[in-house]
């Protein structure tokens, strides 16, 4: 056995502590969604719509800001990277860094490998429910869909702990690795649209402005591979209508790169549980996350691959698993090392009940708090900094009413798993 699957190999007998920084750059992820009740892209809009003189305290300062803050909570549309677009990456990679220490935890505990298989098999149905639960509360049936962070989550987590528990690192590159070429040649190798192409259907005009041309086309929103099995999988559900394309382009195979995403964070979880000293750590985190984004951006850069995080290319996961691997780096140099915890524990502890907080975020919750809050306080109220800044303000009550719940449940030691 080499030396690095004996350092990645699950021991039932090693100690292990919780790192403060992944459940800080979970936090930080699901602060990251969680904000979305703040509504930039609409304060950014009508702050350049009003003008300055609809502002009291902030009158006169720019709007660029504004734009920029809206910008990274928005998706791009097709090619590219935003703040905002890091959010399921990063979540999909935490899932891994947090299942390396998972393992080794229930082995310590003695618990067989097949009932530890049983859970995960388990956990991974729980996934996609809950992801298929949350779509469908908006709509007037079960709505089958399974391109969300949760569902796309639990769609490859069987296939992620069978990884894991192998506890070889060639093993589970290797599975990156095959996974990264199979799907650049799914894609790759799927024709093309013809002239007598119906784009109605695929829901998306003929000369959209983001269209990709010369070989990258085969990476264009709804005439690839992964819509054409969705148009053909999502409608052996029962649906209201015919499923004919989604219209952000995402696509139920996704999770298949996903899968890649969170492998990364399983091999980045074992080498944090690994017995090798703090530097070298860093050191490699650094390393990978620096090849990884050179990797990816190459493959861009060069008309090999888009970077599209809507079907997950796999240059995209490249390019977002080697941001994560940086960012992981920091929170690890900057928590756990330099032990500066008490500066990061507002994301601790959204990060320690991260499926609470995601629930929160997207249920209707925050809608109720939001009604309540005009009704016991008026609607004037959250016009004081003037009226496009209302949903800002409005937002950041209810957000901070979200974390004071997240609160009390850490304070209590109260952990919501599935």
């Amino acid at each position: 056995m080499s030396e690095s699957d004996s350092l990645l190999k699950p021991s039932p007998v090693q100690p292990l502590l919780r790192l403060a920084s992944i459940d800080a750059y979970r936090g930080f992820v699901m602060f990251l969604m969680m904000a979305e009740i703040l509504h930039l892209r609409q304060v950014a809009k009508k702050v350049a719509e009003a003008g300055e003189c609809c502002t009291k305290i902030l009158s006169g300062r720019s709007t660029d800001i504004w734009d920029f803050l809206a910008h990274h909570q928005s998706h791009v549309e097709w090619v590219g990277c935003t703040l905002h677009d890091m959010i399921q990456p990063s979540f999909s990679f935490l899932v891994g860094v947090a299942l390396a220490f998972s393992l080794v935890s229930r082995l310590a505990k003695g618990q067989s490998k097949c009932r530890m298989t049983v859970h995960a098999f388990w956990r991974a149905l729980v996934l996609i429910l809950l992801g298929v639960f949350l779509r469908s509360m908006s709509s007037s049936q079960t709505n089958w869909t399974f391109e969300d962070t949760l569902t796309q989550i639990g769609l490859g987590y069987a296939f992620l702990f069978l990884l894991g528990l192998t506890g070889s690192f060639r093993v589970q590159l290797g599975a990156v690795i095959v996974i990264l070429v199979g799907y650049w040649c799914a894609f790759a190798f799927y024709p093309l649209p013809g002239d007598d192409f119906d784009w109605a259907k695929a829901g998306v005009a003929a000369d959209w402005e983001h269209h990709l041309t010369g070989f990258a086309a085969h990476w264009n929103k709804n005439t690839n591979i992964a819509w054409k099995f969705d148009v053909w999988f999502l409608n052996l559900f029962p649906r209201a209508e015919k499923f004919t394309n989604n219209g952000g382009g995402y696509a139920t195979l996704s999770f298949i790169p996903t899968l890649a995403t969170m492998i990364l964070g399983l091999l980045a979880g074992n080498l944090l549980r690994s017995n090798r000293p703090w530097w070298k750590k860093l050191g490699l985190f650094v390393v990978a996350g620096a090849v990884c984004l050179g990797l990816g951006w190459g493959l861009d850069a060069l008309g090999v691959c888009p970077i599209v995080k809507r079907i997950w290319t796999p240059s995209w996961m490249l390019f977002s698993g080697g941001i994560c691997f940086l960012i992981l780096a920091a929170f690890y140099l900057f928590v756990d090392l330099a032990r500066l915890k008490v500066l990061v524990l507002p994301w601790i502890v959204i990060g320690a009940n991260s499926i609470v907080a995601y629930c929160m975020a997207d249920t209707f919750l925050n809608p109720f708090f939001m009604k309540n809050l005009k009704i016991h306080l008026g609607a004037d109220f959250f016009q004081y900094f003037g009226t496009p800044y209302e949903p800002l303000f409005l937002g950041a009550v209810v957000l901070f009413i979200d974390w004071l719940i997240l609160l009390w449940l850490f304070r209590k030691k109260v952990f919501v798993r599935i």
